[in-house]
């Protein structure tokens, strides 16, 4: 099994759901930082309804801002529908796709409009589209651990969907998602587990989103490495979160932490500590 940690940076979930609609200007501003730090892949934005999600109206101007400056970093973006997946087959600074599945039926319509058996049929075809189009897929499987709306939850329902994403559609990564907070040391061992036995040739990732105060001595990101992950999700000072999920949104990993971490275990990884520590310094000024 490699070691190397896989870090995946998630502006794009930190900036979602903030109050204050960023410029077009700062974000990119901001943006540049983070091409220096070393991140495996930056989750920058997406194509998905301005109604709904109006922070992310301009991910086609930044993308095209960014796209001098680029480099060698990935970019990926969400789309969850056609018309998205589209957008972002065309933009060719895009490099992967996030497609947004749910453990949750109500979750899924309310995110997407669609049920989940819709979902992955239509998944399916969004994958040819990306595959002919040279551009990667990720499928987030949100409510991962458990969702507010009293549906029954089983880890084993969870891992049966995990293994139908990755028999139909084989994504670079399948990334298990805590979307309103609730997993614990515990129950990160557990799933993980049962979802490599239902998809053992799946990469499982984690996207973490954790509440406020949260620490690493909760075992969170030491019960996800231990149990064989080696892609994590997360955000430069914590922030983020869905707004689609719930009126309160919960903040995302903090990068931070998983460099302490990191650097503490002594994991390989691409991220340089003190372009890190000087992104987080841009990130106070946009956020704070």
């Amino acid at each position: 099994m490699e070691e190397r940690l896989i870090w995946v940076e998630c502006p794009r979930d930190a900036m979602q759901g903030y109050s204050t609609v960023f410029s077009t200007e700062d974000k990119v501003d901001y943006l540049k930082h983070l091409l220096t730090v070393g991140f495996d892949t930056l989750d920058i934005g997406s194509f998905v309804s301005p109604k709904s999600i109006p922070q992310m109206a301009d991910t086609s101007a930044v993308l095209d801002a960014l796209t001098p400056f680029k480099g060698t970093n990935r970019f990926l973006v969400i789309a969850a529908n056609a018309k998205g997946v589209a957008l972002a087959a065309q933009h060719p600074a895009v490099d992967v796709v996030g497609f947004p599945f749910s453990a949750s039926e109500e979750f899924q319509v309310r995110n997407t409009n669609r049920t989940r058996e819709q979902a992955l049929t239509e998944l399916q075809e969004h994958a040819q589209v990306l595959r002919a189009s040279g551009k990667g897929l990720v499928v987030y499987v949100s409510m991962a651990f458990g969702n507010p709306y009293g549906e029954t939850y089983s880890e084993q329902d969870v891992a049966d969907w995990v293994a139908r994403i990755q028999e139909s559609v084989a994504p670079e990564a399948i990334s298990l998602s805590d979307t309103v907070a609730m997993a614990r040391p515990e129950t990160i061992a557990s799933l993980v587990s049962c979802t490599r036995t239902a998809a053992p040739h799946a990469q499982i990732g984690l996207h973490l989103h954790v509440p406020t105060g949260y620490s690493l001595r909760s075992g969170l990101v030491q019960a996800g490495w231990k149990a064989g992950v080696r892609r994590f999700d997360s955000a430069l000072l914590g922030f983020g979160g869905c707004p689609m999920a719930q009126d309160e949104l919960c903040g995302n990993l903090p990068s931070e932490s998983l460099l302490t971490y990191a650097l503490s275990e002594r994991i390989p990884m691409g991220v340089s500590p003190l372009a890190l520590e000087a992104a987080h310094n841009a990130a106070r000024r946009l956020f704070l």
